[in-house]
């Protein structure tokens, strides 16, 4: 994880932003979405998003603090900026008067893992719920159970539909099952609650195991067919274009993958990828000993091999003119995939054409009409903070919102930006404050950005699959930097003493290689 890391902040790196208290604003706003349509609607509230969130920010009112259980909560314009750790988990926990917003249990759920593990969160709330039935009278502890149990359920209902990789871990189950045993004892409606919300946690755990054995088999598929490559070159290799020669199809499969490999970034993994000591939380790190779900570095490794295989694609002809029309098929693919929304693979097309063994080659850029991409490079120029993509980006999000056809819902970010935004979020503000209490305000604004990708995330691919053109996209071999450099060179002969000196290097260590 911390490789990709390094990769990703290696370049074009978004503005850091003014040295505040709380300067850390995600370029676009909208509403976090209710995970469930269950809703306590006599229940007191935690603001919904819209209501805490005005285009500059906070404004001046007095802060003012609530008695939260064991702790403290403070609240700014009648919204949750900060609190004691014990008070925000005893805000999350329901009771007879109470249900948590789901803003806030999602907000709470996805950040509290800075600062305790998940099965120690859920333990706390087994302590809670079982200190509710301790009131010394036998028949009012039923009344009041029965009351607490179905709320407790749909806490849990909502935990394991949002973050079902939590419950990887054997301790996180244990934990669950003792708590939903407690709960649905002589309670058939709540048990039959809780029997529902554990066959969807297994089904999304299982789709998940699948996927993985999945990307096993496209690994060992690639690493095999590359090993035939170096040996039997005439045998296995093919181009793109005798796959699939139209622009519009290809997108539509790029867009199968992005969604697909979307699809199972759950949305901790953003907040784990980068925990970090914090010396205010005792230097430790909370995932040390946890099984991880590791699909957002898949999904990174997924830019990068289609940038790879966009620039091999170039490289490999042997004649100029072939090499010209691939380049002009890219940008058409590049060009669909702008008008579906499929910004990831957008950019991994630009920035396969514009390697250095892709962008070396003159004599071909030469002979492509370059009016298209110029197009497309100004819509991703990374000046002022991506300035202009993160105005088309706004454009899609809108289309999505209004969307007649599931097509119009696509919205897929230009992820490596994405996870700068959230990185520069958390590297710019603190975790807790100087009091001890956790800086809920940022947690508000790192939610909201997490949440917008789970809008993104789960919208259907409307395009039929084609197994031919998506096998190729997985397992097609990809050159290495060394070999791209060399096929380049060979293509169109070094230009210069340093890259004579860098083609003999390579031949003589490649060739003598294979």
């Amino acid at each position: 994880m911390a490789k990709f890391l390094v990769e990703l902040l290696g370049c074009a790196l978004p503005d850091k932003g003014r040295d505040s208290r709380f300067e850390c604003k995600s370029q676009t706003h909208i509403g976090l979405k209710h995970v469930s349509k269950h809703r306590q609607g006599s229940m007191p509230q935690t603001p919904p998003f819209g209501s805490m969130f005005g285009p500059t920010g906070y404004n001046n009112n007095v802060y003012q603090s609530k008695e939260e259980g064991c702790g403290v909560l403070r609240y700014h314009d009648n919204n949750l900026v900060s609190g004691s750790l014990e008070a925000l988990i005893q805000h999350l926990v329901p009771n007879v008067d109470h249900y948590p917003d789901r803003t806030y249990i999602f907000t709470f759920l996805l950040s509290s893992r800075l600062f305790l593990h998940p099965y120690e969160l859920m333990s706390k709330v087994y302590q809670m719920f079982v200190e509710h039935q301790r009131l010394g009278d036998p028949h009012a502890d039923k009344i009041r159970v029965r009351k607490i149990a179905p709320k407790i359920v749909q806490l849990l209902t909502e935990w394991t539909e949002t973050f079902p990789y939590d419950f990887r871990d054997d301790r996180m189950m244990r934990g669950l099952k003792e708590l939903t045993h407690r709960l649905t004892f002589g309670d058939e409606v709540c048990r039959k609650a809780v029997q529902q919300m554990m066959q969807g946690l297994i089904r999304k755990l299982a789709a998940l195991s699948q996927y993985e054995e999945l990307l096993v088999k496209i690994n060992a598929t690639v690493a095999e067919r590359l090993t035939v490559l170096k040996t039997k070159p005439q045998s296995i290799q093919r181009d793109v274009l005798t796959v699939c020669n139209d622009a519009f199809s290809l997108a539509q499969q790029l867009t199968h993958i992005e969604l697909e490999r979307l699809s199972y970034i759950g949305p901790e993994e953003f907040v784990q990828a980068f925990v970090q000591k914090d010396p205010l939380v005792n230097n430790k790190s909370r995932f040390s000993d946890r099984k991880k779900a590791n699909n957002l570095e898949v999904y990174v490794e997924w830019f990068n091999r289609l940038s790879y295989l966009v620039a091999t694609e170039i490289c490999l002809p042997v004649k100029k003119k072939q090499r010209a029309r691939v380049i002009e098929f890219f940008i058409d693919v590049a060009r669909e995939c702008f008008n579906i929304g499929n910004f990831n693979s957008l950019m991994a097309i630009i920035s396969g054409m514009n390697m250095s063994p892709v962008s070396r080659l003159k004599k071909t850029w030469a002979k492509v009409k370059t009016a298209k991409f110029d197009i497309l490079e100004h819509q991703m120029d990374p000046t002022s903070n991506f300035y202009n993509y993160r105005t088309a980006l706004r454009g899609a999000m809108q289309r999505s919102i209004t969307a007649h056809t599931s097509r119009e819902k696509i919205v897929i970010p230009f992820f490596s930006l994405l996870i700068k935004d959230i990185y520069f979020l958390n590297e710019g503000c603190s975790n807790l404050l100087p009091n001890g209490h956790v800086n809920f305000e940022k947690f508000w604004e790192l939610a909201k950005q997490v949440n917008e990708f789970m809008t993104w995330k789960q919208v259907e691919c409307p395009f039929e699959r084609d197994r031919k053109i998506l096998q190729y996209l997985l397992t097609a071999p990809v050159f290495s930097e060394d070999a791209l450099f060399l096929a380049s060179y060979e293509s169109e002969g070094p230009e210069n003493n340093m890259e004579k000196d860098s083609w003999k290097s390579l031949r003589s260590a490649l060739l003598g290689r294979v």
